[in-house]
This record gives structure tokens, sequence and C-alpha cells, in this order.
């Protein structure tokens, strides 16, 4: 169903991003709701860059599972991931780490965790986030130099955490796009923000979210946003069930959260694998008719 174009037209078609960005685990499965050629290794660090600091968990593609593993051979994109509202990152290892084995770096900042988060401070954090990546390409002794494609770079995160990607994205000429999941509308507003972006951006929304409801906060974020933009809705996906396990007042769906857990990544692999290695491959995956009649996920696009 995924079939790969040659090298030649992938080359050509690759939106002018330098073609040794291309995650190597891009080839390795048919199907990116399942593992890619990569393990995942994580490590925990102080991330210090645009006078912020703040502690972060660092998932990557790496040569074996695990804390502190060595990082794979090549240059990886890098992904920024907000967590939501008094969620801690551990709660999204899965997605996180399926990122990694994709050939993707994902930094997820642990800060704006209490009961008064500052919004704007959290997209700044995230852009940070991806500064002191890059910066770590060129630092000597960083388990990361000489493997950062410091020409992709990506957001995401999760209702909170995704309503600050897109005020991220709108703070950062470097961002390449944005994927996020049940985006939540923020102060200063992520839907003004939206309105000023040009980048590709998907919105990925749950029809069963009791929190913050697609009506309420993501379907207005899209509507204010320019092409190149999607909203994919998951039928009987909950605001919960993008992250591993539950908490306090969590809401539920119609499907269990390994369903949801399993076409959430699917969606965002292939998402970033298309508009942040560049992979031309999956333009049908996201866009074509696979994306616009699948039975498990609502279809709203413009290009």
């Amino acid at each position: 169903m995924l079939r790969r174009l040659t090298v030649a037209v992938a080359a050509a078609l690759s939106l002018a991003l330098p073609a040794t960005g291309a995650p190597a685990g891009a080839t390795a499965s048919a199907d990116p709701s399942t593992p890619g050629r990569y393990a995942a290794g994580y490590v925990d660090a102080t991330v210090s860059a645009a006078g912020r600091s703040f502690s972060a968990r660092i998932t990557y593609p790496a040569t074996a599972a695990g804390n502190g593993q060595p990082v794979a051979a090549g240059r990886f994109p890098t992904i920024a991931f907000g967590h939501g509202f008094l969620q801690s990152v551990s709660k999204y290892s899965s997605t996180l780490s399926h990122l990694a084995t994709w050939g993707f770096i994902v930094v997820a900042p642990t800060s704006q965790g209490g009961l008064s988060p500052n919004h704007s401070a959290f997209a700044d954090d995230l852009n940070a986030a991806l500064t002191w990546t890059v910066a770590q390409d060129t630092t000597s002794g960083s388990r990361f130099a000489g493997h950062v494609d410091t020409a992709r770079l990506g957001l995401s995160g999760h209702s909170m955490g995704g309503g600050a990607s897109i005020l991220a994205a709108a703070r950062n000429p470097r961002v390449v796009t944005v994927a996020n999941l049940a985006a939540a509308e923020t102060n200063p507003s992520a839907v003004s923000a939206a309105a000023t972006l040009t980048i590709p951006v998907q919105l990925i929304s749950g029809d069963r979210d009791g929190i913050a409801p697609p009506a309420d906060h993501q379907r207005p974020i899209y509507a204010a946003k320019p092409p190149v933009k999607q909203l994919r809705t998951i039928k009987g996906g909950s605001h919960c069930g993008f992250m591993d396990s539950g908490s306090l007042f969590c809401d539920s769906g119609s499907i269990s959260r390994t369903v949801q857990l399993q076409l959430t990544r699917r969606l965002l692999t292939e998402w970033f694998l298309r508009h942040l290695a560049g992979d031309t491959g999956y333009d049908d995956a996201v866009w074509g008719d696979p994306a616009r009649t699948d039975p498990q996920v609502v279809f709203e696009g413009v290009r």
C-alpha cells in the first residue's frame, strides 16, 4: 500500500531539504504503527539554551534499547514534545520511543508541570530544547555530536503541550512542521498563533475527548491555520487515550487505549516521515486514498 518511490524521484521532491536528513529507519517496515529499525535509547539531561534551563527526557535512535546507550549511526531530525497539564513525560514513553525507532530524536521538557503552568514559557522551553539539541551536534563530548540533522526540526505535544507546540512554531522560523495530540487552546492563544503559520501542521484528535473537545479546541486551531494542514480524528478516541496510562479526572472513549495508541503512533510517524524527514514515499499514506478512506480515522485536510 505504501509504495516507495525511487531514490531519484524522492530526491527531486524532498522539499529541498538535505538528503542526508532522512532517517534510515524509514525503510524498516511498511507499517509505521509498528517499530522501526532502531532501538530506542533514552537519557535524562539538563537542557540549557536561549536563557532557559530545565530537565528533559531525550529519547533517540540507539544501538541498543535502554538508558544511556550509544546513538545509532547517522544524523536524525529532532522533535520537541510538550506534555499535558499535570502529566509526567513518562506517560508518553511508548509514543516517544516509537518515534525514536523510526529515526527521530525526541526531546521532552519536564518543565511547567505545576498547577499554574505558563503556556508562553512552555513554548519557549520547547524551542530551547530544539536550540540545545542543534548545539549538541557540534559539542565535543556530547553523545549527540555528529548525529543531529540541524535542518529538520519539528514540534509535537499533548493537550497543553499541543497548544504550546503551536505557540512555539509561530516563534521559531527554523521549525519545519508540527504534529500534535488533542491540542488545547492556550494563553496566549494557540488559535491566533496558528493563523500565522504556513508550515504543514497536523492536529490529531479523539471524537470522544471530554477534556479538550475537538469542537472547542482542535477545530478552531485547524480553522485558523492556513494550508498546509490536517485534522485527523480518531473514532472513539479519548483525551487520556493518547497517554500510556490514565490519571485523576481522566476521560475514556469507545476504543481501547492500546488501539488508540497504535493509531496515534501510525499517524504521527507517517506525518513526520513525510513532512520532517522529507520522505515522499509516505505522501500517499498521509494525503492519498489510504488516509482519506481510513475506517478508524476521519480525514480533513488542505494542501
